[in-house]
Order: structure tokens, then C-alpha cells, then sequence
């Protein structure tokens, strides 16, 4: 049976005589309550103010700050699962495969780099484009990377360019995780979007499970390593057609690293949760998912054909398939 604790929907008590435990849930996000089992309603809306719970509510719901998660996804100490509010994805090898990535895009951005700074050298966007390469490539050389060719900060177009285009194709080559980098591909590959020579692909499983998410109320961000245009132009150029509408923002490079703790401390923050055992994260890359799992998240990874193995005995919940979420 279930009992609504005030005269408001958002908090219920629900008793399970067979095992004799009363379980709180509480409405988080705002929409509809979605075969909850013996609990059905409609939340208030947006911006509505929640009554705060008793403090037997908050025993029972125990909900208590950086309770620790354990490997099963979700688990806290005192074994009742923490209410999920966001979801973040991660783009390469978990919503695409990563084949898109190496055979389509990142060729695209190599073989027109010349041709985009050709057409486009005078904007300002090209000018800040370079101007972030020249300061990174300044770092490089001092670091001796493989590739680094300094950008004459005087001279004719034609020297810059060839210049930028050296560094680029390089980095492109190393794979390199950097903004600079990550922020010039992603306006060389609006160029292809918009003229339709590219369409992204998602996996088939991808746009049924975010309609499934936006209708339960869950909040879908995305953290990639490519820049926050790139990701916008992939997910609204895609086989299955524009799915933006069910995420919320984009997280990229700029917040940090994606194989660092600080970078999902960041998110946790920007996303105003209790808890960050409240946001899931799913992932193929395991360095990525030790540094969101040591910043409180939950994580899943993702396992898809072509990603790359796991250590054995890693701990993490795995999935074929986001469906299964």
C-alpha cells in the first residue's frame, strides 16, 4: 500500500508487507512518475518548492553526503539505492561507435584544415582559433612533442597556415585530448555537417533509451573530449535525426580532463545535485571511469563492439546496450 506522507505528491511511504520494509520515494525531477510499482502521480511543476522531509523520512531515505557507492551501480553502505536525478554520457564508444570517430571525422578535419583556414583566415573566430593553437604549441616545444611546429606570430597568411596545418595534422595523428585542438576540428566539421558530406551515427539502441529518460524526468548531459559545438553538431545530425531535445548541455575539455577527479567534481557542482552519487556516468574508457567513481559518481561502462578491454576484475557494472540503464 502507499500512503502519501503530506498533502503534497512529491514524498511517499511505501510498505512491502512481504519483507516488511517501508521505503521512501521522493519526486526529483520534474515530470511524471513512471510504473513506480504501487506509486503513480504527476509532480508538481518546475520550480515548485518541496516540502522538507522528517527527519524519519531522512532516516529512511539515507540520503547522507559522499556515501559511499560501491561497484554495484547505485548502492550506498546502507543499501538503498540513491535517487538518480542525471545521467551524463560519454560520446566515443558508448552513444558512437568509435569507428565514426577515427574513419569519418577525424580524416574530415585532417583533409580540409587548409581549405577551412583558407576560406575563413580573416574571422575573427579563425584568428582566435589559431591564436589558441600558437599558445599551444609554444607549451609544446618546450616539452619536445613530436610534431611541434612553432606559428610565426608575424608573417605572410600562407606561412601561418601551413604552419597550423602541420600541428594540427599531428595532433590529429597523437589523438590529442587538447581544447585548442578540439575547438578548431569542431568548426571544420560544422562545415561538413551543414553541407551534409557528414551525418553522424549513434548506436540503435541510443534514441529510445534518452526518450525513455526524458520521460522519466531523468536531466541527459554530455562530457567528451571533443568541444561543445562538435558535440551539438553530432547529436543533431545523426542517422536517427536531431536528438537534442532530450539532452540538457554539453560538458567538454574546458571543465577538465576526462581522466581527472576534478573534472567530475566540476560537473557534480555545475549540475546542482545533493549528491553526486545522483549523477551516472557512462563511459567505455576505465581511467575515466576510476576518476568520476572517485569523485562520487555512479558509474556504468560501456562495452561495444571495437571498444578497447578492461582489466580483469575492474568492479564497474558494465552494459552492451543503454537500454539496459
Amino acid at each position: 500500500m502507499a500512503a502519501a506522507v503530506a498533502s503534497s505528491p512529491p514524498i511517499f511511504l511505501v510498505v512491502d508487507s512481504r519483507v516488511k520494509q517501508t521505503k521512501a520515494i521522493v519526486s526529483e525531477p520534474c515530470g511524471q512518475f513512471k510504473n513506480l510499482g504501487w506509486v503513480s502521480g504527476v509532480l508538481p511543476p518546475c520550480g515548485s518548492v518541496l516540502p522538507k522531509p522528517s527527519k524519519f523520512l531522512k532516516r529512511v531515505l539515507g540520503r547522507r553526503r559522499n556515501a559511499p557507492v560501491t561497484a554495484e551501480a547505485g548502492t550506498s553502505s546502507n543499501g538503498i539505492a540513491p535517487a538518480r536525478r542525471c545521467i551524463v554520457l560519454d560520446i566515443e564508444g558508448t552513444t558512437t561507435p568509435i569507428s565514426f570517430v577515427t574513419d569519418v571525422l577525424f580524416p574530415y578535419a585532417r583533409d580540409n584544415v587548409g581549405k577551412h583556414l583558407e576560406l575563413t583566415y580573416d574571422t575573427a573566430e579563425t584568428q582566435d582559433d589559431i591564436e589558441l593553437l600558437r599558445a599551444q604549441v609554444v607549451e609544446d616545444v618546450v616539452k619536445n612533442v613530436v610534431g611541434a611546429v612553432p606559428i610565426p606570430t608575424h608573417g605572410d597568411r600562407e606561412e601561418v597556415i601551413a604552419s597550423v596545418v602541420a600541428n594540427v595534422q599531428a595532433m590529429i595523428k597523437a589523438d590529442r585530448k587538447i581544447t585548442s585542438l578540439k575547438q578548431l576540428q569542431g568548426h571544420i566539421w560544422r562545415t561538413g555537417f551543414w553541407s551534409n558530406e557528414i551525418e553522424a551515427v549513434v548506436y540503435d539502441d541510443v534514441p529510445e533509451a534518452l526518450e525513455k529518460w526524458h520521460a522519466m524526468g531523468l536531466k541527459v548531459y554530455v562530457y567528451s573530449s571533443g568541444s561543445r559545438l562538435a558535440q551539438r553538431l553530432i547529436f543533431g545530425n545523426t542517422n536517427y535525426g536531431d536528438l537534442r531535445k532530450y539532452l540538457c548541455g554539453f560538458f567538454d575539455t574546458t571543465i577538465g580532463n576526462k581522466k581527472e577527479k576534478k573534472s567530475y567534481q566540476e560537473i557534480w557542482e555545475s549540475l546542482g545535485v545533493d549528491d553526486p552519487s545522483q549523477i551516472l556516468f557512462v563511459t567505455d574508457v576505465y581511467q575515466e571511469a576510476i576518476a568520476a567513481k572517485a569523485a562520487g559518481l555512479e558509474v556504468i561502462i560501456s562495452i561495444r563492439p571495437g571498444n578497447g578491454p578492461l582489466p580483469e576484475n575492474h568492479g564497474f557494472q558494465t552494459t552492451n546496450s543503454l537500454s539496459e540503464i
